[in-house]
């Protein structure tokens, strides 16, 4: 059980980070859809990481992962660097989110790659690495769509 509690732990910075990540870029871009879109990620984030914090809980581990990574948060100064860089460039900001959502699907990958994970929590981090992908895939079009155009 203790693999487990260490595994949910994990997830639970990365979506601490990807929360944080999403609410520093819809305060840093002007359009007002990317804006409520990465709020809305921010918020599924929060939502996925509770569901998570409750199963380390009902595992035994009275005190679960309430923060992101150290990578995250320089992942997340990043994200401010860039905006204030360029200005609020949304494609520069939506390239950033991919970053994160890269590794945000990486981590959920490994995690199901683990035969040894319980099916009960299998079931959970599959509904929730759908969610992640998907997120992960609307960013990375919304990104390709802003390209700078090719003279």
């Amino acid at each position: 059980m203790h693999n487990s509690i260490s595994t949910l732990n994990d997830l639970i910075e990365i979506l601490k980070d990807g929360q944080e990540g999403f609410q520093a870029a819809a305060k840093d871009v002007e359009s007002a859809d990317l804006k409520a879109l990465f709020n809305e990620y921010s918020l599924q984030r929060s939502s996925f990481a509770g569901k998570l914090q409750a199963l380390v809980v009902s595992l035994g581990e009275p005190e679960p992962e309430t923060g992101g990574s150290v990578a995250g948060a320089l992942h997340r100064g990043w994200i401010d660097l860039k905006s204030a860089v360029s200005t609020q460039d949304s494609h520069a900001i939506l390239a950033e989110c991919e970053r994160g959502e890269d590794s945000a699907v990486a981590g959920y990958r490994a995690v199901l790659d683990d035969p040894d994970l319980p099916a009960d929590l299998r079931a959970t981090v599959e509904k929730q690495f759908m969610g992640i992908k998907a997120a992960h895939d609307r960013v990375k079009a919304l990104r390709d769509s802003l390209a700078p155009k090719e003279a």
